[in-house]
This record gives C-alpha cells, structure tokens and sequence, in this order.
C-alpha cells in the first residue's frame, strides 16, 4: 500500500490559515496530511476540527490526538459541518479546508473496493457502515439510471453501452468484485483513452452515486459559509471537472449576490446578499508536485473569502 501524498499542501495552508489563534476545520482528514501541517502553524491558541466519515481516517485522527491536544475529532460527513462545530460548542470557524475525492489509501486497499487493478470486494463506500454497497447498488439500479449515472458523474462518452454491457452481466451472475466489474467495462468500452484505465470513469461515477458526493458537497458548500466568521476563508481542492464545477459557480454566485436587471442601475455597493469574495485564480500543482505526485495532476483549488 503507498503512502498517502498531500496535494497541494502549502498552498492550502497558506490559503486557509490568518490568524495562529483561529478555529479550523479540516473536513476530509484522510491520513491528517493537511492537518499536520495545519497544526504546525497554529499557535497554542488555535484549534482544528477535523472531520472524516472512514473510520480509518478516525483512527488515524485519534493517533494525532493522543500527540496533539489542539486536534479535535468529529466522525461523519463534511454536510453535517454544523453539527460538528455544534458539538463542540463552537459557533463559528475561522477557515474551512475540503480536499475532494478519495485518498490513496482508499484506493490502495483492495477490500474497500474503489480500485480497479487491485481485486477485491465491490464496496466503495467511504463509511463501510451505512448505506449501500457499490455491488448491492448495481445489483438494483434501473438501467437507465446506471446510464445516467456514468454519464453524469463519470463523464462517461459510452455509458448506455457500459451499462448495457453490466446490466447483461448482472443478469448472469452478481457483480461483487472489483475486478469482476473492471473487466465488464474494459471489454465494453470501445475507445480506451491513453494513459488511463478503461474503467477509471465508471468507477468514479458509481463511487459518487454510491457515497452520494456531490449531494454532500452542494449541501457543505451552503453549510460552509454559514459557519465561517467574517473573513473566514473556504479552501477546495477538487480532482474532476464536475465537482470543481460545482465549487467554481457556488463561489462565483456568493460572490456576486443578488444582482438587480441590467436596465436598472445600481452602485456595486448596493448589490445584497454577497457572501463571498474571491480570493485570486484556481490554483493547480506545479511541475515539481506532478514530478513526485502523478496523482495530483487533475487537482484545483479554489478560495473564497467570506465577506
């Protein structure tokens, strides 16, 4: 199994922590490679929050813990960011970080079943104690939702044939290996793109649909700015289009706010309900992060200040 590597980890510290003495969140704490780093640069004062629905992650955090009072532990989904600061009696953060997708460790464990070169259970769930799995997923799913599901998540330019190609499979003999899936949709995909596996969009797409992630991150988004203090700053890094689309127009709207109809003029001044502001471009690992870290290259990351 390969260590995790943290993307873009000293701009998203940089980007997220003011104030030494503030109260963060790290809403996806993975291995804690973020949060470590977090921590180094908050002073005795300064708090973080990290929250994680695996209970790996968990398990990690409690290490960190045990080493580093100021890490306070929340197991769950970044949508439930209120009730995380609400459970530990805090109103208000002073910067919130979600690095999106799934860690390496995830990926590089065979049974939890979002690999597909390593066999292994057909899982994928990033909390293996709710909800359904990928295989008990595919096992019930309508065609036409499987469709769209490729189609949607996973950007997938075969997907009524993908899904033809597993409903067909299904009705032979359940889908409950990774491996097992992985071949179904190789051989059903008739243009494979260089360098990337035949079977890496659908994968992707039924992991989202099975963890319910974008759903998650519309509702943490809206949640976010709510509990961030003014100028409180919200950090994303996004590894595919459709969720950095979904960061890119959720800022860019708080940004502007209630904008009146171009016939009637207005001083930029008078324009409500603008939460947001932007702070400088998408940001994307350099040359030196994609020599030692491939994985990384699809990253981008967003800021927002909140006004």
């Amino acid at each position: 199994m390969s260590e995790h590597v943290t993307v873009l980890l000293k701009e998203a510290v940089e980007a997220l922590v003011s104030d030494s003495a503030g109260f963060y969140i790290d809403g996806t704490f993975g291995r804690g490679g973020h949060s470590q780093a977090i921590l180094g640069v908050l002073g005795e004062g300064g708090r973080l929050l990290a929250i994680d629905k695996d209970p790996a992650a968990i398990a990690a955090g409690q290490t960190l813990q045990a080493a580093d009072g100021r890490l306070l532990l929340y197991r769950g989904s970044f949508a439930e960011l209120d009730h995380a600061l609400a459970d530990h009696g805090v109103t208000a953060a002073d910067g919130i970080l979600l690095d999106l997708g799934v860690s390496s460790p995830q990926l590089d464990d065979a049974e939890r079943g979002f690999s597909f070169s390593r066999d292994g259970d057909l899982d994928m769930r990033m909390n293996p104690d709710a909800g359904q799995s990928a295989a008990q997923w595919l096992a019930g799913v309508e065609k036409a939702e499987l469709v769209r599901v490729l189609k949607e998540y996973g950007e997938e330019r075969f997907a009524k044939r993908i899904a033809g190609a597993i409903v067909a499979a299904r009705e032979e003999h359940p889908i409950t290996r990774t491996l097992q899936l992985a071949k179904i949709v190789t051989e059903a995909n008739p243009a494979w793109e260089k360098h990337k596996h035949p079977a890496t969009r659908a994968f992707q797409a039924i992991r989202i649909a099975v963890n319910d992630e974008l759903r998650d991150l519309e509702v943490a988004l809206s949640k976010a700015v709510d509990c961030l203090a003014p100028g409180g700053r919200l950090v994303v890094i996004s590894f595919h289009s459709l969720e950095d689309r979904m960061v890119k127009q959720f800022m860019r709207r708080e940004s502007r706010g209630d904008e009146p109809p171009s016939y009637i003029p207005v001083q930029d001044s008078a324009i409500s309900n603008r939460r947001l502001k932007l702070l400088g471009k998408a940001i994307k690992p350099g040359a030196d992060e994609l020599a030692q870290n491939p994985r990384a290259r699809s990253a981008v990351m967003r800021v927002a200040e909140k006004r």
